[in-house]
């Protein structure tokens, strides 16, 4: 494959990243045709985040032991299946839990609405807000839905704290007020916050694979795929991280085993005088926070990012969140499929009949993830030669506007293509790609695990994860 065919989305979002643009020249790309076949370019999204954030972690390497930046190699085989991590997960030869039966497409008396209750309090929400009991079954729900519009469905859930949204279409998306926010903000921002800070110094990695990250601290307040994506991605890579969930809302152990690989996992809670005090110790000797929660959710807890950089003056501090940080949706709770929903990308790969369709894998939480792991990596970058507090600011409805307007392949709000790098979406030849040549198993404290390998990859740097995840929330709340 050669670099004009493959390369213009990597540089797009290493030009959003704000890393020199002669770097991109040291990515090169291999693997089979037609992955992750849709209508969008899916594959060109995988394969351009996945670049960026093994070349932002090349740069790192490179900064710290003062050498060239390592050639990225980037395969188009290990993208794709690494996109549907969660689905190769097998424990014990176990399939996950994935979708609940409430979490899905339902007809509405004027369209189409999807709702998301894979977690329990989210259906609890769901069916109080429909004034359904509460061990109703999706018939009632589905008979319930047909006789509403889909717009007050979405309104009523929201208010009761559940999430349901009504099927757009991207001309509908770009007319709507959230969908306009959202078009006035780059695919990612990278800025720095707060009061200055002196050059961060980042001792050379002796021996082993090239870590970029080892040293480095990093508080994960992040839940389902994106955020925990990235911070894999950034456990792979040396850094010490330690995700911190609500005992009242722990994590799915499944999710967990997908994205826990080479974290630790605690419980903590941050509304007690108690858990404010060990979070205040964590923070004392973290390097990065990375969190996922809506806008201004962790604020009433100190943890605005000013605050936060003006307490550990030269964090690093990532914020993910689904709809983006203003607009009438900027507080609202958001997942992939939501996203998708919304945006019109399901209107763009509906069926047939019309029924919306999804992408083939949930590309906005681990393109999003590989966005936000780039980020950290490379304000690392920046800090180590100017200093400062770093901000780096990601949501997936930014990276599904970039998908459906911004990649070269895309289809704009008209449905005509965008002149550029072509994409194949055909199904790919038989025997091309054998999903088995990157899985992998190892033992765990949950069973034998069957797992994605990481995609990230350049020269001398690591080829899998350092340790299978843990139970989550069994780890004690401390730096090692």
């Amino acid at each position: 494959m050669g670099r004009h065919h493959h390369g213009i989305g990597a540089d797009l979002a290493w030009a959003a990243l704000k890393g020199d643009p002669d770097l991109t020249g040291r990515i090169t790309y291999a693997g089979p045709p037609g992955l992750l076949p849709a209508r969008l370019p899916v594959m060109s999204l995988a394969r351009s985040t996945v670049a960026v954030c093994a070349l932002a972690a090349a740069e790192l390497a490179a900064a710290r032991d003062g050498g060239p930046v390592p050639a990225v190699r980037v395969d188009d085989g290990a993208v794709a299946t690494a996109f549907v991590s969660e689905r190769h997960l097998r424990v014990d030869g176990r399939a996950p839990s994935s979708f609940a039966p409430l979490s899905r497409f339902w007809r509405t008396a004027d369209g189409w609405v999807r709702t998301h209750a894979n977690y329990p309090h989210h259906r609890a929400r769901l069916l109080r807000g429909l004034g359904l009991p509460a061990d109703c079954g999706a018939g009632e729900v589905a008979a319930e839905l047909a006789g509403r519009r889909a717009e007050e469905i979405q309104e009523t859930v929201y208010s009761a704290g559940g999430l349901a949204v009504a099927a757009r279409t991207p001309e509908e998306w770009a007319a709507h007020k959230q969908g306009v926010a959202v078009s006035a903000h780059p695919l990612l921002m990278l800025d720095t916050v707060g009061a200055g800070a002196p050059p961060r110094t980042l001792p050379a990695v002796a021996g082993g694979p090239l870590l970029p990250a080892a040293g480095l601290r990093v508080l994960d307040l992040t839940r389902v795929i994106a955020g925990p994506v990235a911070t894999r991605t950034l456990a792979l890579l040396g850094a010490d991280v330690l995700r911190i969930d609500a005992p009242r809302l722990p994590e799915s152990q499944d999710a967990h085993s997908d994205t826990g690989f080479g974290k630790r996992s605690a419980l903590l809670d941050l509304g007690s005088r108690s858990g404010r005090a060990t979070f205040d110790e964590l923070l004392a000797g973290a390097d990065v926070v990375v969190t996922g929660y809506r806008p201004h959710a962790l604020d009433r807890f100190g943890l605005a990012p000013e605050a936060l950089a003006e307490r550990r003056p030269g964090l690093v501090v990532a914020r993910l969140s689904a709809w983006g940080a203003d607009g009438p949706w900027g507080g609202r709770r958001g997942f992939d499929s939501l996203v998708q929903v919304a945006t019109g990308i399901a209107a763009v790969e509906a069926d047939a009949d019309g029924t919306p369709g999804a992408l083939p894998a949930q590309a906005l939480d681990h393109g999003t993830g590989y966005l936000l792991a780039a980020a950290v990596l490379r304000a690392l970058t920046e800090q180590s030669r100017t200093g400062g507090s770093f901000l780096a600011t990601l949501a997936l409805a930014h990276t599904a506007r970039w998908l459906v307007h911004g990649l070269p392949g895309a289809a704009d709000a008209t449905g005509e293509a965008y002149a550029g790098e072509p994409y194949d979406a055909e199904p790919y030849a038989a025997g091309a790609y054998d999903e088995e040549a990157f899985l992998r198993e190892t033992g765990s404290p949950q069973g034998r695990l069957r797992y994605a390998l990481p995609p990230v990859a350049f020269d001398g740097g690591p080829a899998t994860w350092s340790t299978p995840p843990g139970r989550c929330g069994a780890d004690a709340p401390v730096w090692r």
